[in-house]
């Protein structure tokens, strides 16, 4: 697992897994945890507070380049 940002209560990671889904990476707070696909920042799983959600998905949005090289390197 690689966290590539900390937000205020929030973080975002990528995990090395086998048979791992589409490419996507993970917004996880306290109680919360949501997937979400790199190339259409779209929910696939779980579910985070709105306000996470817009700051995280704003970042993500900006670092999608990013992204999606650790998860070539995670899942190779």
């Amino acid at each position: 697992m690689v966290t590539l940002h900390r937000g205020a209560k929030w973080k975002i990671a990528v995990y090395a897994e086998q048979n791992h889904a589409l490419p996507h990476f993970h917004i996880e707070c306290p109680e919360h945890r949501s997937s979400v696909t790199i190339e259409g920042l779209s929910e696939i799983a779980g579910g985070v507070p709105k306000g996470v959600l817009k700051e995280a998905l704003a970042w993500a949005a900006a670092h999608q380049d990013e992204l999606r090289a650790t998860w070539k390197e995670l899942n190779p």
